[in-house]
C-alpha cells in the first residue's frame, strides 16, 4: 500500500486507528474455545465489527507463534481474510525482526512475499545491513523501525546521549533516513511519551509514526495529535486491549465496535 492510498483511507474514514490483534486465548470469550480455530474466530469477529472505524490491523506475532503451527495458521487465515474482505486495510505484522543480511532477507521474504502484509516492525540495533533487505524489491511495503518505546527499559539505551547530546533514538531516526524514505519507512513511538513527539518531529518531520500505548496503557491521544500530527496526518495510533477485550461475553464484538467507534469519533475531531 502506498502512502497516498493510506492517507486516502484516513481521510475517507476520518480515522487513523490501528486495531492490535493481540489475541490471547486466556482473555477471549470462553464460548469461542469450542470453535475449531478460536484465534481466527475471535479475530474475524473483531475485524467485522471494527473495520468501519479503523484503517489498519496489527497482529502481534508473539500471540500466534506461542501456539506453534496452529497459531501461525490462524495468523495466515487472518491476513487472508483481511485481504479478501477488507483490502483497504493496512496490515502490520508486529514481529520485530532484524538480523544479519541473509537472515533479514528470509524474514522479508516470509512477511512480504509469503504472507504479503503491508508492513513489518523491525529492530534497528544491528544497523543498515539488517534493515535494508526489507526495503529492497518489495514495492508498496513498509518497514516500521523501533525508535522510542514506552516501556521502562527504554531508558537503558534509547534515551542515552552521546558527547554531542544526541540521544540514541534520535540517531536511529536520523541515520535510518539514509536507508529508506517517507514512503517506505515509519517509526514506532510510544504514546506515553507526550511532548517528546516534538523531538521526533524535529528529526523526522514527514514520516508516519506507529503509536502504541493509547487506551489500556494510558497514552493521551490529544497529546499525540498535538505534537505528532502533520499535514497528511502522519499517524497510525494503535489500540489493542481497550478495544478487543472491551467485553468478555457473547457481546464482545459489539462492544469492540463501540470502543473503536468512540476512538474514531475523537480522531475525526483532530483531523478537522
Amino acid at each position: 500500500m502506498t502512502r497516498q492510498e493510506l492517507v486516502a483511507q484516513i481521510n475517507a474514514k476520518q480515522s487513523f486507528l490501528c486495531v492490535g490483534l493481540d489475541t490471547d486465548l486466556k482473555k477471549v470469550p470462553q464460548h469461542l474455545l469450542n470453535e475449531e480455530d478460536p484465534i481466527f474466530a475471535f479475530n474475524k469477529a473483531i475485524i467485522d465489527a471494527t473495520a468501519p472505524y479503523c484503517v489498519a490491523y496489527k497482529p502481534n506475532l508473539a500471540f500466534y507463534e506461542a501456539f506453534g503451527v496452529k497459531g501461525m495458521i490462524a495468523f495466515e487465515k487472518t491476513v487472508k481474510y483481511l485481504k479478501e474482505n477488507y483490502p483497504e486495510q493496512f496490515i502490520i505484522a508486529d514481529a520485530k525482526r532484524g538480523d544479519i543480511g541473509n537472515t533479514s532477507k528470509m524474514y522479508a521474504r516470509t512477511f512480504f512475499g509469503e504472507y504479503d502484509v503491508d508492513a513489518l516492525t523491525v529492530a534497528p540495533y544491528m544497523g543498515e545491513d539488517s534493515v535494508t533487505p526489507f526495503l529492497e524489491g518489495y514495492e508498496g511495503k513498509w518497514v516500521i523501525l523501533l525508535a522510542l518505546t514506552s516501556n521502562k527499559g527504554s531508558f537503558d539505551f534509547q534515551l542515552t546521549e552521546d558527547n554531542e547530546g544526541e540521544r540514541l533514538f534520535e540517531k536511529v531516526i536520523r541515520k535510518s533516513q539514509q536507508w529508506g524514505n517517507d514512503d517506505n519507512m515509519m517509526y514506532v513511538v510510544g504514546a506515553t511519551r507526550g511532548e517528546m513527539f516534538k523531538d521526533i518531529r524535529a528529526v523526522a518531520p514527514n514520516a508516519f509514526l506507529l503509536v502504541p500505548g493509547v487506551g489500556a496503557q494510558g497514552g493521551s491521544l490529544a497529546e499525540v495529535c498535538k505534537y505528532g500530527m502533520i499535514k497528511d496526518c502522519g499517524l497510525l495510533v494503535n489500540s489493542s486491549r481497550a478495544i478487543i477485550y472491551a467485553d468478555s461475553t457473547e457481546n464482545f464484538a459489539a462492544a469492540a465496535a463501540e470502543a473503536a467507534h468512540k476512538v474514531q469519533e475523537e480522531m475525526a475531531t483532530y483531523l478537522k
